[in-house]
């Protein structure tokens, strides 16, 4: 969905898939939600770096007043510097006062190590045990990734690990990225499309795109938002991975897509020549 108000797009994009929320909300036994932006660092969200709050402010709207949920956290670990800092720049603690919902970091959560099914890679994973117990709504940035080619709803699960670290380790971060998913998965995927960034996951280059993409099968959501940024999804290699391991589907004939079309919302998005150079080797 595209349009001129943050808030009122991100309505409007759920209430394209409300049944399908609600079927989902149902089928986890009303557990509590954890809305996980995406503050690798303490940036505005102009910079085109982190989520806009108001797409946050969006999905909280949504779920209130349809009274769909009202146990809702906004959670994150942050990669660099201060969580909370990072909330109150992007104006996350407004939101929260505002709605009545509760801010946590991540970071300074309580830990479980869990076990991968059917790991790639990771064999085990230690996790906020916040996102465990919770239904996961998943809002990351519009924006492309140097290693991991892009940086949406799957790989976002990242901020809820103790160690970020640890997913650099070992033959692949796809790989860890899609065993990652088989731990974390999110139950709706919300994008903030309304100013993207190119380049790369931090390089503060904003695109005013004024886009929503959301969607409960986050392989999906994610590649949509590659299709928008014109990376073919079968480019992304832990999207190509999620899908054999049965969390989604990545190929875009197998997916219905609602409101705008790809083609007239999308754009090639300028890629940093490392990602380029890794996109290829890997």
């Amino acid at each position: 969905v595209k349009g001129e108000n943050p808030v009122e797009t991100t309505v409007n994009a759920l209430r394209l898939i409300e049944a399908d929320i609600q079927r989902v909300l149902a089928e986890s036994g009303r557990k509590p939600i954890l809305i996980k932006p995406n503050y690798i660092n303490s940036k505005h969200p102009s910079t085109g770096i982190t989520t806009d709050s108001r797409v946050i402010e969006g999905v909280v709207k949504f779920l209130k007043e349809g009274k769909t949920a009202s146990d809702i956290t906004v959670g994150e670990g942050s990669g660099f510097g201060d969580t909370f800092q990072a909330f109150k720049t992007a104006g996350v603690d407004e939101v929260a006062e505002r709605w009545s919902v509760k801010l946590v970091d991540l970071n300074k959560d309580e830990f479980a190590e869990v076990p991968v099914p059917n790991p790639l890679n990771l064999k085990r994973v230690k996790v906020a045990k916040t996102a465990l117990e919770s239904t996961i709504v998943s809002v990351p940035k519009l924006k492309p990734h140097r290693i991991a080619t892009v940086t949406l709803s799957l790989k976002n699960m990242m901020g809820a690990l103790a160690s970020k670290g640890s997913m650099h380790r070992g033959t692949s971060l796809s790989d860890n990225i899609a065993d990652l998913a088989s731990v974390l998965k999110p139950g709706l995927a919300v994008v903030d499309g309304i100013i993207a960034g190119e380049g790369h996951e931090t390089s503060g280059n904003p695109v005013l795109m004024g886009l929503v993409v959301a969607g409960i099968d986050p392989v999906a959501v994610d590649a949509v938002g590659a299709a928008v940024m014109g990376i073919p999804p079968e480019d992304v290699k832990h999207l190509v991975l999620a899908e054999k391991k049965g969390l989604g589907t990545c190929h875009l004939v197998n997916i219905t897509v609602l409101g705008e079309s790809i083609e007239a919302v999308g754009r090639k998005f300028h890629r940093s020549l490392a990602s380029k150079l890794l996109a290829h080797v890997g």
